[in-house]
């Protein structure tokens, strides 16, 4: 389907209005993989639904998980670090917490298995992790370093893993987390420069859960075995950040339900930057997912904006940079790529039909330009049901309540 923003700029009546958004996605697979693999029942709270959360549980059923939904309550029933399965085919879709977190179990765990994926998941990157974990005696044949998957996992792992997370920290969290897996446990150590919130998020949940990796001269050992518990999940903050970023260009208060300043989630960093940000060079590394946030609602800053270390979103759901690139200037917004980023200059956006290229972080994003400016038009904007499948009704609503 295809959705046409509405213009509100002038129209805004009753500024200060709160919407809901969904749990975290990123705390939600973190704990659908901890709850699975502890001793005993876990009950998560508030955990998001989108498709990539349905696929985890998807997949975590065909492990032999037992998980039960009760609406946004999950219990499930862990098996204690040693899958109930020896072999299993399973699909992670475009997944890549799942893809990245539940080929690193595979790997630890005693058995043969397949991994597939969608075609855009294909095109991601995880052939460092692949050498990882061949490195650490898992058998791994793949595809030009991608999906399809197949795995024949050991238990006793090489205790010396390394790992480069130049393109995605999940890499590193995904051996982390699956660590306990390994009978004599791991020791991890990464390379490369990439923002380390999402991987102090997973120590955090870790810990949460019972284990603790300890830190050696810039390595962690993990061992031990996670305990079953009850656990709330925040809001979604990278969902959040979408209404942050409309009180930024509308000058309205929108409030989001849940979010306390001192979230565990690396994009809270976004909506603090928003508060004195009218332009200028910023690195988004450590909070890459907004950085089309960001340059949705640049061109009504008041100095260009420099968008600096995402060069690693090329190889995301979709090449960012060039989606970024490609819809402002469908717009008439003057705009220039970098090597690890873009630059944009002040403008006045022209109607335009924005190409999601199956990402729902460009069809949110961008939305929020055509709360300012006439004629913009989701293409395909079903695809934010990747994360927040009711993105456009609340949007909806949310204008509605704005204006009236």
């Amino acid at each position: 389907m295809n959705y046409l923003v509405k213009n509100i700029y002038g129209k805004i009546k009753n500024k200060k209005v709160a919407v809901e958004v969904p749990g975290s996605k990123s705390i939600t697979a973190r704990a659908l993989l901890l709850a699975a693999l502890a001793n005993g029942e876990s009950v998560l709270y508030n955990a998001q639904f989108s498709d990539d959360c349905k696929t985890f549980i998807g997949c975590l059923k065909t492990l032999g998980i037992r998980c039960e939904i009760f609406g946004t309550t999950v219990k499930i029933t862990g098996c204690g670090g040693v899958l109930p399965v020896k072999s299993a085919n399973i699909n992670v879709g475009s997944a890549g917490t799942a893809a990245r977190f539940l080929t690193a179990v595979l790997a630890f765990s005693e058995g043969e298995f397949t991994v597939d994926s969608s075609a855009q998941m294909k095109t991601r990157p995880i052939l460092p992790l692949i050498q990882s974990l061949t490195g650490a005696g898992a058998e791994i044949v793949s595809t030009d370093g991608t999906f399809p998957l197949k795995i024949r996992g050991t238990a006793s792992p090489k205790g010396e893993i390394s790992v480069d997370v130049t393109q995605s920290s999940q890499f590193l969290s995904a051996l982390l987390m699956a660590g306990v897996c390994a009978k004599n446990g791991i020791k991890v150590s990464a390379s490369g420069r990439h923002g380390t919130d999402y991987v102090d998020m997973t120590l955090n949940m870790m810990w949460s859960f019972g284990v603790t990796a300890e830190q050696d001269n810039g390595s962690y050992i993990v061992n031990g075995n996670y305990s079953a518990k009850k656990y709330d999940i925040e809001p979604d903050i990278s969902a959040a950040c979408y209404f942050y970023a409309a009180n930024k260009i509308l000058g309205t208060d929108i409030s989001v339900k849940g979010v306390m300043p001192h979230s565990m989630q690396g994009d809270i960093k976004f909506i603090n930057l928003l508060k004195n940000f009218n332009g200028g060079k910023v690195d988004m590394s450590a909070f890459s997912d907004q950085a089309l946030t960001l340059a949705a609602i640049a061109p009504y800053l008041k100095e260009p904006t420099q968008i600096v270390g995402i060069a690693h979103t090329r190889g995301q759901e979709c090449n960012r940079i060039n989606a970024i690139i490609t819809n402002l200037t469908l717009m008439g917004v003057r705009c220039e790529e970098l090597d690890d980023g873009v630059l944009i200059y002040p403008s006045d956006p022209q109607p335009a039909q924005i190409q999601t290229f199956g990402d729902h972080r460009v069809a949110m994003a961008f939305a929020l330009t055509g709360l300012r400016a006439y004629g913009i038009e989701i293409t395909d904007a079903e695809v934010c049901s990747k994360t927040f499948k009711n993105y456009f009704e609340v949007l909806d609503d949310l204008t509605k309540k704005l204006t009236e």
